[in-house]
């Protein structure tokens, strides 16, 4: 282990060299003379179990900072970070001199884009490799998932604070002010509240909006615009890390000015191993960031309620609570309320050829302009409380003509630029479409149309590589508010909106959690149906077909589909006869609406 010498948050990368040189130096002596690195390659020497631990098994990990647009011009370099994005763009692998003999001496350049120390020439070395990703934050992500993991200030901690801060704070008598108590690991505690003078954030840092797009807001997705980090994974097994995963990596956040330009060294040969990405991803707008720790983000993660065991009881009262919220923001209109709280909970289950199990696309018919500006807003902002991502997308023909929905590959500098439908997993869609007027689509618009179609129907967005077009799938909840049955966006269930009054209610903080527990939990519990159970709905179908010859198969597919969701949203895994003759009952009540 590493003595407590090591500030692993101010100084990670004395822990990194530290742990290398005693492994390396404990090898060459068992290996008597042989090289001691070369099984270094690709594996972990012991640095990463060090911050696995310190993070995870001693709470470190709300003493790591969170690296954002607020306080990227604050971070001291090679400080310790933490960042949660999407990843945009995969940018395939770098090689880079891994370890390299000084004289005796073993040392390493893992985690950093320069070497720390100068590389005599010529030198034993190893040549080792890292994958790089494009992360920006997760298009949609609601305010509240920012609370979930919050981070210390940073201007409390001096031990990460940029150099020329911290003369500033000096300059302007803070040290004075400040209460610091060193413990036996390196770590700093302090007692003192903001005052004026303390330092903030230049007038040229970017601020990430704290709002989401409201009802009728514009294209949030122009390339470019918002804060973007370009991550550096070691020891990783190919295809661990996929395109719109949303990560939270912890790792060394590097920013050095020299990469933003060639070296002038001719002798570098980092610079010379490292690929050309920094044209287009200068670091001096997009910082630099060596993990060393990563997981995937689930909605569990946003959550800060305790973990507790989802007993059906539990699970059914929560489902009250909210079945009865959804009722009242929807004028009580019970029916609509029903569906609602099933397609919250859809998601895709499995892909079976063309066939997407599990999906439940939702269209409110009946609505207009007014009734949009007072129940769409209403429920609109429910849902962002809700779940972790979501958007709004005013569907007329003018957005239709301008927007850039699809992702596209740009061949000349090697990138993939971003469109509306690049999202991560579990996204919520909103489409307006009573802001269409009668018009005409341009090419663009025709083809927004069909990307938007597909992805109701297949779940899944075609990506431009200018050549070819590449299927991506993808698992978003898509719900249409619109006058009539929606021809532009065919949803797996249409339902005639009709309130009876205005709503005029507000749900607690508290009350609003439990919410978002039960949405994550109920969609992440299993689903299955017993063979006797499954036998006697497949009767119950081939009864109604009979009696109604109208019925498809893709129509008693989204009943079996409603029918699993209703005994998820009750606590239960496995599907009975009693949820299956619920959704029955909805879908008369529906089906009298639409005659």
């Amino acid at each position: 282990m590493v003595g407590p010498q090591y500030d692993l948050v101010g100084n990670p990368l004395g822990a990194v060299r530290a742990t290398f040189e005693r492994t390396a130096a404990a090898a060459a002596s068992e290996s008597g003379g042989a090289d001691p690195v070369a099984a270094f390659r690709g594996k972990d020497w012991g640095a990463g179990d060090l911050f696995r631990s310190f993070l995870f098994e001693q709470d470190g990990l709300g003493k790591v900072p969170v690296l954002d647009a607020s306080n990227l011009g604050l971070i001291k370099p090679n400080t310790l970070v933490r960042y949660r994005g999407m990843v945009q763009d995969m940018l395939g692998n770098e090689y880079y001199i891994g370890a390299f003999k000084d004289g005796s001496t073993w040392r390493t350049n893992k985690y950093t884009d320069f070497s720390p120390f100068s590389m005599p020439h010529p030198c034993d070395s190893h040549l080792w490799e890292r994958h790089l990703f494009h992360c920006v934050p997760a298009p949609g992500q609601n305010s509240w998932t920012l609370e979930s993991s919050p981070g210390p200030d940073v201007r409390r901690m001096p031990n990460c604070l940029a150099p020329e801060l911290r003369e500033k704070r000096k300059r302007d008598g803070d040290d004075d002010a400040m209460d610091v108590s060193e413990n036996g690991h390196g770590e700093s505690s302090f007692c003192k509240k903001p005052k004026e003078g303390d330092v903030h954030v230049s007038s040229s840092s970017t601020e990430v909006a704290g709002t989401v797009p409201e009802m009728n807001g514009g294209d949030h997705h122009i390339p470019g615009s918002s804060f973007s980090c370009l991550v550096k994974i070691y020891d990783m097994p190919e295809s661990q890390v996929k395109l719109n995963d949303v990560i939270e990596f912890i790792g060394v956040y590097t920013f050095d000015p020299e990469l933003a330009a060639p070296s002038d060294n001719p002798d570098d040969i980092m610079l010379d191993l490292m690929e050309d990405v920094t044209v287009q991803l200068p670091p001096s707008k997009v910082p630099r960031l060596h993990c060393l720790v990563w997981r995937k983000l689930s909605s569990h993660d946003f959550i800060s309620r305790p973990v507790v065991e989802p007993s059906p009881s539990l699970l059914k009262g929560i489902r009250q609570s909210l079945l009865s919220h959804l009722t009242l923001v929807l004028g009580n209109d019970e029916l609509a309320a029903q569906c609602l709280l099933l397609h919250l909970l859809s998601r895709l289950r499995n892909r079976v050829d063309v066939v997407t199990v599990g999906r439940l696309s939702l269209n409110f018919a009946g609505f207009n302009k007014e009734s949009a500006s007072i129940f769409g807003n209403q429920l609109y902002s429910l849902i962002q409380k809700l779940v972790p991502y979501s958007q709004a997308i005013p569907l007329s023909i003018d957005y239709l003509n301008s927007a850039t929905l699809q992702p596209r590959k740009d061949n000349k500098s090697g990138r993939l630029v971003t469109g509306v439908l690049q999202l991560p997993q579990g996204t919520h869609l909103t489409f307006d479409e009573t802001l269409l007027q009668t018009g005409s689509l341009t090419s663009k618009g025709v083809e927004n149309t069909m990307l938007l179609k597909n992805l109701m129907e297949s779940q899944k967005v075609d990506y431009d590589f200018e050549y070819y077009k590449l299927e991506m799938a993808a698992d978003v909840q898509l719900l249409t508010l619109s006058e009539g049955k929606s021809n532009i966006l065919p949803s797996d269930l249409v339902v005639p909106f009709r309130p009876s009054s205005v709503p005029t209610v507000n749900a607690g903080a508290e009350e609003t959690e439990s919410w978002r527990w039960y949405l994550a939990t109920v969609r992440s519990l299993p689903q299955s149906t017993e063979p006797e159970t499954y036998q006697m709905i497949q009767d119950e179908m081939v009864s109604a077909m009979r009696d109604d010859r109208s019925l498809g198969c893709s129509e008693l597919s989204r009943w079996l589909t409603m029918a699993q969701i209703m005994a998820s949203s009750f606590g239960e895994k496995s599907l009975s006869l009693e949820h299956w003759h619920m959704v029955k009952e909805l879908e008369r009540l529906r089906k009298q609406r639409m005659q």
